[in-house]
């Protein structure tokens, strides 16, 4: 029994998503609202260790031609803290387009009460960690 977390790290808050046991579906968890480096790497640490996360998945924001820019870079020095702090795998994996289709996807899914919708950077990790699952396969 192992999950993946995938994670949406932009400058002012951090999308948190979590996978099934059997890494199939990803389902967004949490946002974090960024404070500083060492807490939210706590953050993180703490939410590894309280779902059993054996794997973590950074989103890696690539220009729309594939070249790394400066939030790419960014994303690339979190994840390597990430990797530091949690003592587990980590992996970046491209994420252009999640939040577009994060937003498309909540407007999809209307029916739900305003309260329990998924906040945009919740789902934009979970559309991160799901098209990593679904490259496993």
């Amino acid at each position: 029994m192992s999950r993946i977390m995938g994670l949406d790290p932009g400058e002012r808050r951090v999308g948190v998503a979590l996978s099934d046991e059997l890494g199939m579906l990803a389902t967004p968890l949490v946002v974090l609202e960024r404070r500083s480096r060492a807490v939210d790497l706590s953050v993180v640490a703490e939410l590894v260790q309280r779902h059993g996360v054996t794997e973590v998945v950074v989103g890696h924001p690539r220009t729309l031609r594939g070249e790394v820019g400066p939030q790419a870079r960014r994303a690339e020095r979190f994840a390597a803290e990430v990797g530091e702090t949690v003592g587990i795998p980590v992996r970046l994996w491209d994420e252009r387009y999640s939040t577009v289709e994060a937003v498309e996807r909540l407007a999809r899914d209307g029916k739900r009460p305003r309260g329990r919708r998924p906040h945009p950077d919740a789902a934009a990790a979970a559309v991160i960690l799901q098209g990593y699952l679904d490259s496993r396969r």
